[in-house]
């Protein structure tokens, strides 16, 4: 019998090669969504970076009012 296989070509068959189209379309899928995550997770730093950045403006600009405050209230008291 083993004769008989090594003598014969072998084939492809359809749903073999429908169950390898899916495995390369399957593949080609998960790429482009791991490509997606990572574009999004980039993204997400940039807006983090931004947000700190912003809450860092929020907070120099109370303690400059507070020092403003401190400085025209400090002679008058004196």
């Amino acid at each position: 019998m083993d004769d008989l296989r090594g003598r014969f070509e072998t084939f492809e068959c359809a749903p073999g090669l429908r169950l390898a189209a899916h495995e390369r379309v399957s593949a080609i899928h998960h790429e482009n969504l791991n490509r997606r995550l990572d574009r999004l997770e980039e993204l997400m730093e940039r807006l983090e970076r931004r947000l700190w950045l912003a809450v860092y403006g929020v907070a120099a600009a109370i303690l400059t009012q507070a020092v403003r405050m401190v400085l025209m209230a400090g002679p008058a008291a004196g």
